[in-house]
């Protein structure tokens, strides 16, 4: 017996007045919420009715019931109101999942410019390196750098991630700057070990017009961005850095960029999100305004490039 639902039938009788009346607003027969009352009436064990063929009342038993009971029904009537129209609400949580260097240097400032227009909305970021299953997780919205996500996802492409070739000016100063292929091949670069597999991935260059893959000698490897990013810094070596992660440093020159001719942009930023149309309004606009904002977001600033030293 579904004790909600025959619940439900003997308040609508109550309000109605009738059977047939709270059939009709049911849109169901006056035998089938009779049946519901009478399994109500067994499961209990008691009478909630006084019935004749042209009164109904309340029994003592029902009475209790009704007033028991009623205030529940209306409470999750409210409930499933509230949740309603929350979907037009600009206000409550919205859940983003994000990798960890993109969601420090461009999601944190583009959720303080959301919430500057919508106050009411709150954020819970996941900042994580691995790739986050949005059903799982719960996740609204999710950000991802690479190749596009599953199909059963709607994804929009926010833009290309350039890679750019740099080191310290300190690595300079002791190691001169490579002014070939061959040349950087023979410094002391960083490595990047990918977070979910392990591996160590192959630099990724510009070369006769083609994207090659090639192992460099790694001094010292990482599995986090940030963590090659202070390595460079810090002029351990010559590091392949994503660009929007060292826009100050090239502007302030912290770093150089090297060799700009073997810089390429073959991966991308993705938005991505559950297909689904019962979207609440305020994870609607927020897509939308990561959308708007997408053309500035990974553009990078061209930074002059380092001029090579002898050794």
């Amino acid at each position: 017996m579904d004790k909600a639902r025959v619940t439900t039938l003997f308040i609508a009788v109550v309000r109605a007045g009738s059977f047939s009346a709270a059939a009709a607003e049911a849109g169901l027969t006056p035998q089938a919420v009779s049946k519901a009352v009478r399994q109500l009436e067994q499961y209990l064990g008691v009478r909630l009715f006084h019935r004749t063929t042209r009164s109904l009342s309340l029994t003592e038993e029902g009475s209790r019931l009704h007033e028991l009971a009623h205030p529940g029904l209306r409470l999750l009537d409210d409930a499933l109101d509230q949740v309603q129209s929350s979907r037009q609400d600009l206000e409550g949580l919205i859940r983003v999942a994000a990798p960890t260097s993109f969601g420090n240097v461009k999601l944190v400032p583009l959720v303080r410019d959301f919430q500057e227009l919508y106050p009411g909305i709150r954020f819970d970021l996941l900042l994580d390196d691995h790739y986050t299953d949005l059903v799982e997780a719960r996740i609204d919205v999710g950000f991802r750098a690479g190749s596009a996500p599953e199909r059963n996802l709607v994804a929009r492409k926010l833009g290309d991630v350039h890679l750019f070739i740099c080191a310290a000016p300190r690595y300079i100063e002791r190691h001169g700057a490579p002014r070939s292929l061959a040349e950087l091949a023979q410094h002391r670069c960083t490595g990047f070990r990918h977070p979910n597999t392990g591996r160590m991935m192959p630099w990724e260059l510009h070369v006769d017009g083609g994207t090659v893959y090639q192992d460099l000698p790694v001094v010292t490897s990482f599995n986090t961005v940030e963590g090659e990013l202070e390595a460079v810094r810090a002029g351990m070596g010559i590091g392949q850095l994503v660009a929007y992660m060292i826009e100050d440093d090239l502007a302030s020159g912290a770093l150089v960029h090297l060799l700009p001719q073997l810089a390429t942009s073959n991966m991308a930023v993705y938005l991505y999100y559950p297909q689904r149309t019962q979207m609440p309004l305020r994870v609607r606009h927020f897509i939308d305004f990561v959308d708007a904002n997408a053309p500035g977001l990974l553009a990078p600033r061209r930074p002059p490039s380092g001029r090579a030293k002898k050794k």
